[in-house]
């Protein structure tokens, strides 16, 4: 607990020396020219056809910075992330925030299990997953869009969590909320979350 909350405090200084969030046009050539790279995994427009990688487009600017600087302290791991994130200056996080976040979100298919939502929503409640991600799931400042987002991402996330192998911002909200939570709950939720409309 006593590292989480060093990791927090760590990276609190750090977006913090990153300054204003500037808005920042999303059509700026010399910012699409290095996010690019970002589409070989995220995918193209920001969304992800990629098993276990999350959609980009329309996560909220402070939440991709704040995982962005994540990533470059260590304080969450990845072996993909982690040598990009090292590479990346505070102006390219700033940007990085803005630029994907002015993308249209992943539009949610149609549900192929609508009991299974049933069920993630009554979970949704119980966890009271709005009060911090919004009654659309839409994410707000630091806390992520979960709309839309690729089911067994969400699954793998709240596994992390619950498993402590992965930190939110701030408060320990997620691990919190995630470990109290069964395999059935989590299947549940993130199919609902996933094909939220």
């Amino acid at each position: 607990m006593r590292h989480q909350f060093i990791s927090h405090a760590i990276s609190a200084v750090a977006l913090a020396a990153l300054g204003p969030l500037p808005a920042i046009a999303a059509d700026n050539a010399a910012i699409k020219e290095k996010a690019a790279v970002c589409s070989g995994c995220h995918g193209e427009n920001g969304i992800s056809q990629t098993e276990n990688i999350p959609s980009l487009a329309g996560q909220p600017d402070q939440f991709i910075q704040w995982q962005l600087v994540f990533f470059r302290a260590g304080s969450r791991k990845n072996d993909q992330m982690q040598p990009i994130a090292e590479a990346v200056t505070n102006e390219d996080i700033r940007n990085f925030g803005a630029y994907f976040s002015q993308m249209t979100p992943p539009k949610a298919a149609d549900d192929s299990d609508p009991d299974l939502s049933k069920k993630g929503a009554q979970v949704a409640v119980g966890r009271r997953c709005a009060s911090c991600h919004t009654d659309s799931f839409a994410g707000t400042k630091a806390v992520a869009r979960l709309a839309g987002q690729r089911e067994e991402y969400l699954v793998k996330a709240l596994h992390d969590y619950k498993a402590g192998a992965r930190v939110g911002g701030g408060v320990a909200a997620m691990a919190d909320v995630a470990y109290h939570m069964s395999d059935e709950e989590i299947t549940a939720v993130s199919h609902y979350l996933a094909y939220f409309k």
